[in-house]
């Protein structure tokens, strides 16, 4: 026989198990791309604030990078009392019968007299500042997805750029000159891949390919605005301290207002962290996220144990995996070709003899239809499609370039030929950092992007080496490099509508899953 008091908790247990008792207890645990799809917003004033101030950084890529073709460039000269012989070279002219046109400090060359037997040397100093680039993609992509974080580390690459490259203009001699320029392209390599990171790991899936391709009209608006500066400051030294002082402004002004991002305060195991400033997110985009939701990584299937775990990735993780290993040597022989292409084609246009600071802000230009036309498909059609088209489309006009000639009506076509081969190859140096990001997930992404820029940078070095062939075989090379890289792109998954993942656990489980409901 029951008690009262048996009775009494008899009646209170269904209060104690009701509906709503249960609902409370639960907690709803999303990963970053459903918690911004349902309650964040995916690209809402906080992540339109935070994808400008943090691709703000491009633009001083693009003035530590390009800076060489002012400072470095050959400038006119002229033949001492009297008018020079048609065709001659002041290689075969006594040291004084001939001088500069702007004087010895307008650059680099006719300060250091890098010319006729030490023009090599110009070629030189430019690929040590890509070897740096190299070196330093590869240190910083590890460390922004390690300790130092992505702010971290956009932090400290802008300090080095600040530093070094005011440095460079009181180098006393060349090699202090180079020394301070392969420093500046140690940090410079970090810059780009830091940034985009940053700028599009808070964004949502469906609008993460664009926001992707938005970036880079920051770098090519600093190509742009850096020819005006150098138009201004004629002299190398004032226009290395002109274009080394917006990294500073962007320490003091610009970075105190950017955020580090959630993605990597979830694997690092701060998810209180991570949760704050998605709530921050929320609340800036008019949203609002309900009590009881919170982060979890794509792997932790509601283990409550683990929610707090650090969770750590490296270039090893990547090679041991068949899966991401595969990938990964696809992005470094895909990236290698396309600078190749891209650098090569945008130093032949150098070679036009006419005015280098309307040329450089031309070809700044005309990499932005480029990059509007691909943002506008990349949706539509998917990152592979692109790829593989984007290539081929600079490989065509890179044939045409080679089998015309080089004098005359075909002269012209020529030059047009490497205007649109540039064209298409803009939109796949850009597209391949929206597609690399997708294809790793959070723990290595940097770190496979580094792997990505470091080829490129390869690329970038060789690309001056095709150059000097001549005017059409290079042509020739690029082609063969168009071609191969799209035919490669053959063998990338499409990564459109698909999540980024936060652990390789969770991308080979989602993989895996994929598989095998295909084959079903």
């Amino acid at each position: 026989m029951e008690s009262p008091e048996d009775n009494n908790n008899n009646v209170r247990q269904p209060l104690l198990d009701s509906p709503a008792k249960k609902a409370a207890d639960e907690v709803e645990r999303l990963c970053i791309d459903d918690m911004l799809q349902r309650y964040c917003g995916e690209f809402g004033r906080w992540q339109m604030k935070h994808f400008v101030l943090t691709c703000l950084a491009w633009a001083l890529e693009a003035f530590h990078t390009m800076v060489m073709i002012f400072a470095d460039q050959e400038p006119n000269w002229r033949c001492v009392g009297s008018d020079c012989p048609v065709g001659s070279s002041y290689c075969d002219m006594d040291p004084g019968s001939w001088e500069w046109t702007e004087g010895k400090g307008s650059s680099t060359v006719s300060e250091w007299g890098l010319v006729c037997g030490e023009k090599y040397k110009i070629g030189l100093v430019q690929a040590l500042f890509f070897a740096g680039c190299m070196i330093g993609a590869g240190v910083f992509g590890h460390l922004s997805d390690s300790k130092l974080g992505r702010k971290g580390s956009l932090t400290v690459v802008c300090i080095i750029n600040a530093i070094f490259g005011i440095a460079t203009a009181f180098s006393p001699n060349y090699w202090v000159y180079v020394a301070l320029r392969f420093l500046t392209g140690f940090s410079t390599g970090g810059v780009g891949l830091t940034a985009f990171v940053l700028a599009t790991e808070p964004v949502g899936p469906s609008k993460r390919g664009v926001a992707g391709m938005s970036t880079f009209y920051f770098f090519s608006t600093g190509i742009a605005l850096l020819s005006g500066i150098a138009y201004v400051f004629r002299s190398w030294r004032e226009l290395f301290i002109v274009s080394s002082l917006p990294s500073l402004f962007f320490l003091l002004i610009v970075i105190p207002f950017i955020s580090e991002s959630p993605r990597w305060y979830l694997v690092r195991g701060r998810v209180d962290e991570a949760m704050e400033l998605m709530h921050t997110i929320a609340k800036t985009n008019g949203r609002h996220i309900p009590a009881g939701v919170t982060l979890s990584l794509d792997d932790e299937e509601d283990k409550e144990g683990e929610r707090n775990n650090v969770v750590e990735g490296s270039l090893k993780d990547v090679l041991n995996s068949p899966l991401t290993r595969i990938r990964l040597i696809l992005a470094i022989a895909i990236s290698f070709t396309v600078s190749i292409v891209y650098y090569g084609l945008s130093l032949n246009v150098g070679n036009l003899k006419t005015n280098l600071y309307l040329n450089v802000f031309l070809n700044a230009v005309t990499e932005m239809p480029a990059f509007a036309i691909t943002a506008v498909l990349l949706d539509r059609y998917g990152r592979k499609p692109l790829t593989i088209g984007t290539q081929w489309f600079s490989c065509v006009f890179c044939i045409t370039g080679f089998v015309v000639g080089g004098v005359g009506l075909w002269k012209t076509v020529r030059m047009v030929s490497g205007v649109l081969g540039i064209f298409g190859m803009a939109g796949t140096y850009n597209l391949l950092f929206i597609y690399i990001a997708e294809l790793f997930p959070t723990v290595v992404r940097n770190a496979a992007l580094g792997c990505a820029t470091q080829a490129a940078q390869m690329g970038a070095i060789l690309a001056p080496f095709v150059v000097v062939l001549g005017e059409g075989l290079p042509f020739g090379v690029f082609a063969v490099c168009g071609l191969v890289g799209g035919g490669l792109a053959f063998y990338l998954p499409e990564t459109l509508n698909k999540p980024m993942y936060d652990t390789m656990f969770g991308m080979h489980e989602a993989e895996s899953n994929r598989g095998r409901d295909q084959v079903c």
